[in-house]
């Protein structure tokens, strides 16, 4: 049988090519996810990430590429034990209660993970409902427990915090970083910019199922900071930019939400704040921070919403 190589890729993808009719989901597809760390796969909705995640987990076929899972096909009966995956629905028996279906699970397995320790953590022991009759964020608890409690070496997590509370979704989080702490390989899928901020070390954005981006989070990230501030809707820009260094920008995105990307430092903060008052505006909720995640992000994706 093959073994996780630390210093790998867990995932290898390469040129996958995927059509619903007239729709090409996937469109020549390919990137590497590094064994022992936690990849997360963004992209807005529509943009693939759903087709990707199902041909990686062996559910589906592509039309042309390949997917490997530590030089195996995803589909590989070596890999069933080694793999988890975590399901937005399906897969747990609806008339079961979380801790008789966690030990029901775990006897599948050669060395499953405590579970009454798991089910501590996410907080599942205190849950008597079955199934069918747990709220949302308790079903998303359990398809998290379920997807690891049989100690894989590589789990797929599909909106591991999606209807969790504060609390809870920290929980889950904790749960993340402790795998890849045991050397665990983690891809997951994610709308929260923050959740993948907090856990990723590797980021593939995807986009018209293309990747538009890829690599280390501080890398994607870089140095640059921004200074956001509030002001009146539609103010003409044109002016500041005049103003500001060549390797500074503008826009406004929200409306009424000014971004002025660069070196951020007291002549550029004194340039900005001298340009408002010449407006008549007084600039609120001023702050200056690192570009983050979301920046990269809707740069890369666009801020118009989509269907």
């Amino acid at each position: 049988m093959t073994s996780p190589d630390p210093a790998g890729a867990a995932v290898s993808v390469e040129g996958l090519r995927l059509a619903y009719g007239a729709v090409q989901a996937l469109d020549g597809l390919s990137f590497t996810v590094p064994a022992g760390r936690i990849t997360a796969l963004l992209g807005p909705n529509g943009a693939g990430k759903t087709s990707t995640v199902e041909i990686c987990e062996g559910y589906r076929r592509p039309d042309s590429g390949s997917v490997r899972v530590w030089d195996l096909p995803p589909d590989s009966r070596e890999l069933r034990a080694r793999v988890g995956v975590m399901l937005q629905e399906g897969g747990i028996y609806a008339s079961m209660r979380a801790l008789p279906m966690l030990r029901h699970l775990a006897t599948f397995y050669a060395r499953p993970l405590d579970v009454d320790d798991l089910a501590g953590r996410l907080g599942l022991d205190s849950v008597r409902a079955t199934y069918r009759r747990m709220s949302g964020g308790e079903k998303q608890r359990l398809a998290l427990a379920c997807a690891v409690v049989g100690r894989p070496d590589l789990v797929f997590l599909d909106e591991p915090s999606a209807g969790m509370d504060p609390q809870t979704r920290l929980a889950a989080w904790d749960l993340v970083e402790q795998l890849r702490a045991d050397g665990v390989t983690v891809v997951l899928t994610t709308h929260l910019m923050d959740e993948a901020e907090r856990l990723a070390d590797e980021v593939v954005i995807i986009d018209h199922g293309r990747v538009v981006a890829a690599g280390p989070t501080d890398e994607l990230t870089g140095s640059g900071e921004v200074l956001t501030f509030t002001a009146t809707p539609g103010l003409d820009l044109s002016a500041l930019r005049r103003r500001l260094p060549a390797t500074s920008s503008v826009l406004e995105v929200p409306a009424g939400v000014y971004r002025v990307e660069g070196e951020i430092g007291p002549d550029l903060l004194a340039l900005v704040t001298t340009w408002c008052a010449d407006q008549g505006v007084l600039p609120r909720e001023l702050s200056t921070g690192r570009r983050s995640l979301e920046d990269v992000f809707l740069d890369l994706t666009g801020r118009e919403l989509r269907p």
